[in-house]
């Protein structure tokens, strides 16, 4: 089964793998407390043994259809006794529907006393009848659980994200003032064609407007380096990062670097008030990031910034997306 790239999606099939996981070993569970409905310490016994097949989840119990606690907190470490006659009626997961088969996954939600992401399984208990008699919960850590699904993958497609909205509405009350970058922007943009084409960066942002720059480096990935205006303008500062080949995996050409570079030159002057204020380039990703000076940002694939030109961007024109409203 293909895995779409949007994270929304990419949500929904590790929902429905965990799921897939869970559905039968709280409708067993469900059954044995059936049968123990409602002693206390039928209920403890019942869901010990189911907690034998659920190896991730923190905690178990059974609740009546009021959402009170009719066993302990079951744990693999023993049973918990605080939360025996407990109201759950004001939790995220005693909220949501519970499906007709009576079977709920509840949506990830913070924890009360371990303040971390957590959901919760939700099986009915019925009688032989059919009667509805309550619920088994199983309480799980998100960082316990297995992960069903591959890395999720970053769109590249183009994405337009609002800024501050107190910026954008002082943005008529502002001119680009000239900064140290500005004024040496062609030594600055000949350090970083160098940096990212010959000496493995292969993230790096140019912060325009208060003249320094974040890079990322393919040897130490991990770890970001912060240059000041005096590094970007001398060029011996490519010396102190080692010679590597330009990455056969990179998605962006090496010979179109400097052109997205001078691009994001030619967006920083457009205008006095509408103009760049940061842009980035990721050579694995192909990804170009822009922050106009109305805070609004934009993030699209290298050949398609290029293709745009700078007319595409110039307030002048009509339909230019500068700065979403």
């Amino acid at each position: 089964m293909s895995i779409s790239n949007t994270l929304a999606e990419s949500v929904a099939h590790q929902r429905d793998a965990l799921a897939n996981l869970l559905r039968e070993p709280l409708a067993l569970a469900a059954q044995a407390c059936s049968r123990a409905w409602p002693s206390r310490a039928g209920l403890n016994a019942a869901l010990m043994h189911a907690l034998t097949t659920l190896p991730a989840c923190k905690y178990m119990y059974a609740l009546d259809t009021r959402a009170i606690q009719l066993s302990d907190n079951i744990s693999h470490e023993g049973l918990v006794d605080t939360d025996y006659g407990r109201e759950r009626a004001d939790r995220p997961y005693m909220r949501e529907a519970v499906p007709n088969q009576g079977f709920l996954l509840s949506q990830a939600y913070i924890s009360l006393r371990a303040k971390r992401p957590s959901l919760t399984a939700i099986q009915i208990v019925r009688d032989d009848d059919g009667h509805v008699l309550g619920f088994v919960g199983a309480d799980f850590d998100l960082r316990d659980l297995p992960i069903t699904g591959k890395l999720y993958d970053e769109p590249t497609y183009w994405r337009q994200i609002k800024g501050d909205p107190a910026i954008r509405g002082a943005v008529f009350h502002q001119t680009r003032s000239e900064s140290q970058m500005d004024l040496h922007l062609d030594t600055v943009l000949g350090v970083m064609t160098e940096l990212m084409e010959d000496h493995g960066i292969y993230h790096g942002k140019l912060h325009f407007s208060s003249s320094r720059a974040t890079i990322w480096q393919i040897d130490d990935p991990y770890r970001y380096r912060l240059l000041d205006i005096d590094a970007l303008t001398d060029p011996d500062t490519c010396l102190i990062y080692p010679h590597r080949p330009y990455p056969a995996d990179a998605l962006v050409p090496k010979d179109k670097i400097r052109l997205v570079l001078d691009s994001l030159r030619a967006l920083r002057f457009m205008d006095e008030t509408f103009y760049l204020r940061a842009g980035s380039l990721n050579i694995f990703n192909g990804m170009v990031g822009l922050t106009f000076s109305c805070d609004g940002s934009h993030y699209l694939p290298w050949d398609e910034f290029l293709s745009k030109g700078y007319d595409f961007w110039a307030p002048d024109n009509p339909t230019s997306p500068t700065c979403p409203t």
